[in-house]
Parts: structure tokens; sequence; C-alpha cells
């Protein structure tokens, strides 16, 4: 019985796959003693969302569906139906046709005519000159509204003061500025805008303002000094009016030549350090290659603007006062992601003959400096400006030189060549929801006034959005002059130069000025879509106090102006431009420049001011 249980030695150590079972039999494995229970998976989901599947899987598809229609007619060709002719409804008008959409005239928010969502029918308007179905009109309104207190150094008049009992150089320095602005605007326009440019427009803006000024010393608001250390005043103006002609598209992507002729908006570079107003002018523009190169030249003829609230006063003779110009940008030029612009331009001032006097009695042209007398010049620009980004760096700068003559030199009475020069950048970095600015700006000032060369830099009607712009204690506030010229500021109103003018908007360019230096950080922190906070803080300096020292008839200015401390804050409740309200505060700390010029009984050394404004647009 036991040689029935011997196996041969080779099939012990043999390969798996050369063990052969007796009886050539298979071999069976015994069961285990004892099995696991393994929970089986549950099953697929599907779509555990709604309109989501799991990757890589693909649903049966529905059975087909089969459909018998004997003794049906073939549809004929679509070359059977002339396409020119098929009443249909338009795309603006059909979703109201649906029932989807019902117009209301006054809601800004849905589809509205008013707003040029949808063309002018020209059965409801028979008394207009229009003749297709591509005329659209459009009307916008803008309530403005500034309460602003402010600190600022406010000299006395020789004749008289407010307060008797306090004699000083300077008097008391807060004041109070409220102002109501509105705009309404319409425009007709004809052409399918929401592709190509339109082939003609008519608009036409016109603003009332109405201000008041109250401050603690007289002959500050009028020449009078009888007159009260309070001002109301109100004044309409015309900001725009002018017609857009399309001459023709040049290419598919609809590459244009336009030409614009009337009262017209106009940025000379991206942040209006040399040129931003509303004039009176012929403009021809453009671009070419899928709006890569764009051009602008023309001219405009400057109108005079009412003094207290800088409209523009169109019953008034325009000025002699011309600026030509030309300027050509070009997209991803020097570096990929950089808008790279050239700019020429001639101002040519004819004045010298002009007096003129603004409307609160103080002299404006000729300006109360030096030998008092009217000048002519000839001011030609060269400049380059960039806009964009270098990696994540966002960039921004402007560099201009001027050169030409001026007649007249208040210093000498002599006619004097002009070489001056400007440059300011701004760089920014955003991170998420915050975006951090470096700035700096530099203006060449006149370092000897008594020589035939004027080499302090000024623009022709600077507006610039830069360093903190408007908020900005020095970029907001008119410094006055006091003691080396009559009514003549240091820098102007919504201006970064130290242009010593007697009024931005009134007065002539001066290129005998103590020039300025700025450098500066900032930071804008998006908290909402709804909600932005800013803070600026810059330090300015004058570039040369030659000037200056020879108008005040001092032996040493310092250069140091202070520094311009602001803080901002913005809310938009519905997340748009409709409502915008702003407050800010703004602080000069002075240097020892500023206090050496404006030193007074009582100097707090440090001037502010406060800004609400709330802007409603329509």
């Amino acid at each position: 019985m036991a040689s029935e249980f011997l196996v041969p030695m080779a099939l012990l150590f043999a390969a798996p796959q050369d063990v052969v079972p007796l009886d050539d039999a298979p071999l069976q494995q015994e069961p285990p003693a004892e099995t696991a229970e393994v929970d089986e998976p549950p099953p697929l989901d599907n779509e555990i969302i709604e309109g989501r599947r799991r990757p890589d899987y693909t649903a049966p598809l529905p059975d087909a569906v089969s459909q018998t229609n004997e003794g049906a007619v073939r549809a004929p060709p679509p070359e059977a139906f002339p396409v020119d002719q098929v009443p249909i409804p338009d795309r603006w008008r059909l979703i109201e046709s649906l029932g989807l959409v019902k117009e209301r005239w006054w809601d800004p928010y849905n589809q509205n005519t008013y707003k040029g969502d949808r063309p002018i029918n020209p059965d409801k308007v028979p008394w207009l000159p229009i003749t297709g179905d591509d005329w659209f009109f459009i009307v916008n309104a803008v309530s403005d509204t500034v309460i602003e207190p402010r600190t600022f150094p406010i000299p006395v008049g020789v004749q008289t003061t407010q307060r008797p009992q306090s004699l000083d150089v300077f008097g008391k320095d807060t004041s109070l500025v409220l102002s109501q602005t509105f705009l309404v605007g319409a425009a007709l326009l004809k052409g399918s805008t929401a592709y190509k440019p339109p082939n003609i427009e008519y608009r036409v803006t016109l603003a009332f303002n109405a201000n008041y000024v109250d401050v603690p010393e007289r002959r500050v608001l009028f020449v009078e000094p009888s007159r009260p250390t309070h001002r109301f005043d109100h004044f309409v103006g015309v900001q725009e009016a002018f017609v857009d002609y399309h001459f023709r598209n040049v290419s598919d992507r609809y590459d244009f030549d336009s030409i614009r002729i009337g009262i017209q908006p106009f940025q000379s570079d991206f942040r209006g350090f040399l040129f931003n107003d509303q004039q009176l002018g012929i403009r021809f523009f453009g671009n070419r290659d899928n709006n890569r190169f764009q051009y602008n030249f023309g001219g405009f003829w400057r109108l005079e603007k009412d003094t207290n609230s800088g409209l523009n006063a169109i019953l008034q003779t325009p000025r002699d006062d011309y600026l030509f110009f030309a300027n050509a940008y070009r997209q991803d030029f020097l570096i990929p992601a950089l808008t790279s612009q050239f700019t020429f331009a001639w101002n040519a001032n004819r004045e010298a003959d002009d007096i003129e006097i603004d409307d609160n009695g103080f002299p404006v042209r000729p300006a109360l400096l030096g030998s008092l007398r009217g000048r002519n010049y000839d001011a030609f620009y060269l400049g380059y400006n960039a806009d964009g980004r270098i990696g994540r760096i966002n960039l921004t700068g402007s560099a201009y030189y001027v050169f030409g003559e001026d007649r007249n030199s208040f210093f000498t009475d002599r006619p004097a060549n002009i070489g001056a020069y400007f440059g300011a950048v701004e760089a920014s970095y955003d991170q998420d929801w915050m975006r951090f600015r470096l700035s700096a700006a530099y203006a060449s000032g006149d370092g000897d006034p008594y020589d035939d060369k004027e080499t302090g830099y000024d623009a022709v009607f600077e507006n610039p959005v830069f360093a903190g712009a408007d908020t900005s204690y020095w970029i907001r506030q008119t410094i006055p002059f006091a003691g080396g010229g009559r009514a003549v500021s240091v820098n102007g109103r919504n201006g970064l130069l130290n242009s010593l003018r007697s009024s931005k908007e009134q007065g002539q360019s001066n290129f005998n000025n103590p020039g300025l230096m700025l450098l500066g950080g900032g930071a804008d922190f998006d908290l909402t879509p709804e909600i932005r906070v800013s803070a600026n803080a810059n330090h300015l300096w004058f570039q040369n106090t030659a000037t200056l020292e020879a108008l005040r008839n001092e032996g040493s200015i310092p250069k140091d102006i202070g520094w311009d401390l602001s803080a901002a804050a913005i809310w938009r409740p519905k997340a748009t431009q409709n409502i915008v309200v702003r407050l800010s505060g703004a602080a000069l700390l002075s240097g020892a420049g500023f206090d050496d010029l404006f030193t007074s009984l009582g100097n707090p050394r440090a001037f502010y001011s406060a800004l609400a404004n709330v802007i409603l647009t329509y």
C-alpha cells in the first residue's frame, strides 16, 4: 500500500508548467477553510450632476426614428429664395416680437432705443430727415456733485483784510467749494456700429454748472475789496458739438479713415500730459493693419473758458491760440504688448496785443509777472509715449522735448529761445485683487531767467491721470504765488506742472518756471466688485528755484515742496459706472521750500483737502 504513494523525484522538483497530474486527471484545489465576504461595489451613477457625465462613458443612443411621408414634394434649393426680399424681423426687434423684452425709455440697463441698442423706426419720427433702418439715437446724462473743504495759503490783500486784528502776509487758510454739474448729450448716427464704425455721427453735449465758494479773506474771489468773501456763480457751456464723417473702410476688418469737425474731446497722449480738453477743431483719424496702427492729425482753435466753471464760453471770441498736431500709434512696437505713440505738436500763440480780464476782475493775459507785457510764442513739441506691459509689469511713460521762440520774455523784454523737456513713468504690478504703483516725473526748470533761453517746461493744457490724479493734493489744489506776482499761481488746478501761470484755462504757457520733480508710490485694492480703496504718497521738489528767487528777490529758496499724501474710497453700488460715489482725503506736509514761500503766523506746516463726489450717469 505504501508503494501507491511513491512519486518520482523529478516530478517533485519540476517547474509548475511541467507538472502533469497522475492519471491525466485535472488537479483540483481544495477550497479554503474560510472565505471572507466581499462587498459588491455600488452601481455607477453616470449622471451624478444634471448635465454632466462620468469621463470615458458614452450613454447608449436612443432608438432610431424613422418617418415615412409618401407623396411629399422635395423642398426647393436655397437659390430659389431671394434673400433680399424675404421679410424677417430685424435682430433688434426679434426678442421683443417673441414677448421676451418690453422696452422702457427710462431703463438704462436693458434694451433701449434711447441709448442706441436698437435703430430708430422712421415711421415714428417722420420729421427726422433720415432714411433707412440703420439710424441710431443716443441720449446720455450725467450729474456730478462735489463737496470739497480744503486749506491752502491765502494771501491777505494789500488794501484790506477780513480780520483787521490779524496782520500777516497770509491769513486764514480754510475754504469750502460746492459744485454741481449737469451734462446732457445726444447723438444721431448711421451704421451698424456693433461691427464697424458709424458712417456719420452728429453729437451735441451741453453742461450746466452751479458753484459756491467761501473763503476767509477778501480779494481772493473778487478783485474789489468791497466784495464779500463768498461767491455763487453758474454757467452753461457747450462741451461737444461736432460732425464725424466716415470716409471709407479700407479692409475687411473695417480699418477706416474719418474726419471730425467741431467742438470735440481730444487727448494727445495716454495720460493727458500735453493736452486734454474739448476744443473747436478739425481732426482726421483712422487705423490700419487690423487696428494695430492708428493715426491722428489736425488742428484746434482754442475757445475762451468761463472763469469759475472751466466750461467752454462759445459766445466769446475764440483766442488767438492755435494747436496743430500729428500723432501715430503702433501696437507691439519695440516689444510685444507695448503700444508706442509718436507725437508732434505746434502751439502758435498770437496774443501779444490781447488784454483779458477774467469774470472776477483779475488780469489773466498777460500774466502780471516781470515786465507785464504781452507775448507771442511758437512752441514745438516732440514726444514719445508708451502704454502696455513688460511681462507682469504694467507700464505707462511719456517723454517730451519742447523748442521754439518766445517773442518777448517777461524778464528781459527780448526774444528768447525755448528748450525744455519733460518725462514721466508709472509702473504697476497686479497681485490678485491688488495693484501696486510707482510713479516718477521730471519737468525741467529755468536756471537763469535773465538769459535769452527759457528752459522751464510747460504744457498746452494738461489734465493728467497720474500719481493719484485729482485725489492728490498738489494736482487738485491751486497754490497762489504771493509776493512774486499778482493773480498768479505756482501750479494749476487739475495740473501737475509748476508753470507760474495766471490761469491754466485762460492764461498763456510760461517757460520761465521752476520745474518739478516727483517720486511716489501707491496701491489700489479691489475689496469687492463694488468697492475700491486707493492710497498714494508723493514727494515733490522744485527742479530749479532760480525763477522763484528772481521774482521774490530772495537769495536762496530750498527745492523741497513736501509730501503729498492721499487716500480714496470708490463705491459702485451696481458694479457699473452708472452710480459712482467717491470719498477722498489728501494732505500736504510742507517742506523747506514751501515753508520759505508761504511762511505765516501760525504756519500749520500741513494743508488738507477732502472730497465727496457723486456721479450719476444715464
